[in-house]
């Protein structure tokens, strides 16, 4: 089984998280840039948390056998600081970047003026560099920022098919499976949605356009829920060649937009013991995943 995690913040995570990813069939992963938790203060905490997106990250998944991608963006609750609008002027040198696949997250956190604009600049600039664009919806009155993403999107210059409309539920995967928009749901241990439900979100709307991720990050949260929603569809009914569709193929279509994903042969055999490092010895910019010398 390979996977395609195509939302996930491994900046977040521990290298057990990558060993535990690559032993399930995670092979590719897409780690947009977002919310750290507390407030960045000025842009040069972006452009360094950026850089490392584009680097060490990369770097680090690579130890593991996991092909790494970003997303580059000014997340929507951040949108709001006016010490953060800048980030605006220094998207455009990052989208020009290798491995960066889309633009995002953008969109809606409270709904503010200030996250109109924010969005409809950072839609023009996906338009501009031919990239999609991944898009978060509200966690709070989810419906109605759902359709007022829905309202931006249409009046941008991006067709419905380079979006990706992300933390969908019950109550707003209708609108936007009927936009044109590629839905995603992200399955989480306790919020959002479970992997039960999202198998029945499939049953329902079909396989088409359906992008499923675990959006791990610093809180409660699963890398391996990809993997979950596998073992659920076949326990389901569902065959082999859905699961790749919807684990795989799927978000390798979405992101394949860009251009700009680097695969995995995932035919090939896996030459290591698990737990073994596959780049082991490497180092980025003179520095290594490991933590002592190895005997």
């Amino acid at each position: 089984m390979r996977i395609f995690d195509p939302h996930i913040h491994m900046t977040s995570r521990t290298t057990d998280d990558y060993q535990r990813m690559h032993a399930a069939g995670v092979r590719a992963v897409v780690e947009p840039s977002f919310w750290l938790g507390q407030p960045r203060t000025n842009v040069g905490s972006f452009c360094d948390y950026f850089d490392a997106l584009l680097g060490w990250e990369p770097f680090r998944a690579s130890q593991y056998g996991i092909a790494h991608h970003a997303t580059i963006g000014l997340n929507p609750k951040e949108a709001n600081d006016a010490r953060c609008r800048e980030v605006l002027d220094v998207l455009p040198r990052y989208l020009a970047k290798d491995r960066v696949v889309a633009v995002g997250e953008l969109g809606y956190d409270s709904m503010t003026p200030e996250e109109d604009d924010v969005f409809a600049v950072q839609l023009g600039l996906a338009a501009e560099h031919g990239l999609p664009a991944l898009v978060h919806t509200p966690h709070r009155d989810k419906l109605a920022g759902t359709r007022r993403t829905l309202d931006v999107v249409r009046e941008s210059a991006l067709e419905p098919g380079a979006v990706l409309v992300d933390h969908l539920n019950e109550m707003t995967v209708g609108v936007v499976a009927e936009s044109g928009c590629w839905m995603g749901f992200s399955v989480y241990p306790d919020t959002k949605m479970d992997e039960h439900r999202m198998v029945e979100i499939l049953r329902r709307y079909g396989l088409d356009r359906m992008i499923v991720n675990s959006a791990a990050d610093w809180g409660n949260s699963d890398p391996l829920k990809t993997r979950r929603v596998a073992e659920t569809m076949l326990a389901a009914g569902y065959t082999a060649d859905d699961v790749d569709r919807v684990l795989w193929r799927n978000p390798v279509e979405f992101y394949g937009r860009s251009g700009r994903l680097e695969l995995p042969e995932t035919d090939a055999p896996v030459e290591t013991e698990p737990g073994d490092l596959v780049g082991a010895g490497a180092t980025f910019l003179g520095n290594s995943v490991l933590r002592g010398a190895r005997e």
